[in-house]
């Protein structure tokens, strides 16, 4: 996927990173050098300019991206006006970053595809993260449902999944498993990316470092990794 990611403090350029070494394509925006300087080793590509000045933004291909992100956390009305000169360029998915109840709203106003607040969401993920010990991730499907990424204990590595018994024994099911490997970038520089395997199946052999991705309630899940 194209993003274009505009704002590159410590979320923003964290995200572009991330995103980047997933295997997308990534574009990073910020007016201040520094910044770019920051990253720009890191990054598909990046461009210095002022994304609050209509004529800069139309050198961006913002209707040629998936979806772009003003990360922008610093200056409220920055982000608001990058907010509105990016919605006339037609994005096909815009997502914007609140500080603020009333920043919130205002996005709102406008028709921002997806509203984000990274510090509240951070805490929470890492609040549910020490909860249980071992869980490297975790997203709350539904009151008593969560998908969580955990590490694969010791006494599983090398067994099949059918050999685990996970929806017997468990009452969890396995949804993928993430595993590293070796990926080159467009500028031929070699990185070890964290990458799902796809569909699990019954004779799928687990290895050493393998994360699951499970899907199970929290009680389940906790007397799994303490029983």
């Amino acid at each position: 996927m194209k993003f274009i990611i505009i704002g590159l403090g410590n979320f923003g350029a964290s995200l572009a990173i991330k995103l980047t070494e997933m295997g997308h394509e990534v574009i990073g925006v910020d007016k201040r050098v520094e910044k770019i300087d920051a990253v720009k080793e890191r990054l598909t590509f990046t461009v210095a300019l002022d994304s609050t000045n209509p004529e800069a933004i139309k050198n961006l291909p913002v209707e040629q991206s998936d979806v772009v992100i003003v990360a922008i956390g610093e200056d409220e009305g920055s982000s608001i006006l990058t907010t509105a000169l990016m919605k006339q360029h037609n994005p096909k998915r815009l997502i914007g970053r609140a500080i603020t109840v009333l920043h919130h709203s205002v996005l709102e106003a406008m028709g921002v595809d997806e509203i984000i607040h990274p510090e509240e969401e951070a805490a929470y993920r890492l609040a549910k993260r020490l909860e249980l010990h071992q869980i490297i991730d975790s997203f709350e499907i539904s009151e008593k449902y969560s998908i969580y990424e955990i590490n694969l204990p010791g006494d599983l590595i090398g067994k099949t999944v059918a050999e685990t018994e996970f929806r017997q024994r468990y009452n969890m099911n396995i949804i993928t498993i993430i595993r590293k490997k070796k990926r080159k970038n467009i500028l031929g520089v070699t990185r070890e990316v964290k990458d799902a395997i796809g569909v699990v199946t019954p004779e799928t052999i687990l290895q050493e470092g393998d994360l699951l991705v499970v899907f199970a309630r929290k009680e389940d899940l906790d007397t799994f990794l303490n029983g």
